[in-house]
Order: structure tokens, then sequence, then C-alpha cells
């Protein structure tokens, strides 16, 4: 039997917009043991909090090799509802919303809709900041990939 992906995304800014980062905490499981750990992150100087909880998804999907069964693990509404509910209705609309106005981020959700197209994915919505410890790590990974772009850069 193959160890199960998970990877638990977040994004973060300082200011919105404004300096941001995203953070993916990927773990293949065999059970409940973690049999591999692997950490990703980046950032932006100028770019809003959606912007960058887009990029962990994306990030985490991209970053596979080859096709994966993958859960990937969101404390983000907009990511979640968006790829999961919304994204059929925008592109029917030519990437319109239900009101008649261009989607924001289109960039980004077309790049995320032709990610999750190579793997088998199941989404998954957790609160944040409620001591979910992979989403508090992923909190961690994205405030770090935001640190060189904070004025000052990373202390």
């Amino acid at each position: 039997m193959m160890p199960q992906l998970y990877a638990y995304t977040d994004g973060a800014c300082s200011g919105n917009p404004g300096p941001g980062g995203w953070g993916v905490l990927m773990l293949a499981r065999d059970g409940e043991a973690v049999v591999k750990e692997r950490c990703l992150q980046g950032g932006e100087a100028d770019t809003t909090n959606n912007r960058m909880e887009l990029m962990a998804a994306i990030s985490a999907l991209e970053a596979l090799a080859r096709p994966s069964d993958i859960i990937v693990v969101t404390d983000s509404a907009y990511v979640k509802n968006g790829i999961t509910e919304w994204l059929v209705g925008w592109k029917r609309k030519n990437w319109r919303t239900a009101a008649g106005s261009a989607v924001k981020n289109v960039d980004l959700w077309q790049r995320l809709d032709e990610a999750r197209l190579r793997h088998t994915v199941e989404w998954r919505w957790i609160k944040g900041h409620a001591g979910h410890v992979e989403n508090e790590r992923a909190d961690e990974l994205a405030r770090a990939g935001m640190a060189p772009f904070k004025a000052g850069g990373a202390k």
C-alpha cells in the first residue's frame, strides 16, 4: 500500500495588499506515521492574502513530479470553495462571476485548474489558527516566505 500524500497550505500577507508569503507542508503518511516530509515556501513584495493562498495550493500540486493522489488541506474558504464550487461556473461564463464581473486572480485560478488536472485531488478545509499542528507549520512557512519582502528583510 502506498503512503497517503497530504499538502497543508497557507498564505500570509502583511497588509492586504502588501508583502506576502505562501507555505506548504507536504507529508507522506503510512497510517499515522509520517514517512516523508517536504517544506516549500515563497513570497512576493506586493500581493494579497488570497493570491498567496492560491500560490500555496498551486505550488503543492506543481511540486509533484508525477500524477499523484493527494489531499490538499487549506484554511482558505476562498481556495476550497473556488476550486470545488465556483470554478465550473467561472469557466462556463468565460471567467466571469455570477454577477458578471471578472474573476479576481484569474491568472492563478487558471494555473491551479491546470495543475489539479494532472492529479487526483481531495480538497479539505480546516479552521486556521485553531491549533492544528500541520496548519500552524504551513503558516510558519508562509511567514518565512514573506520575511525577505517585509521592510528590513528577514530577521
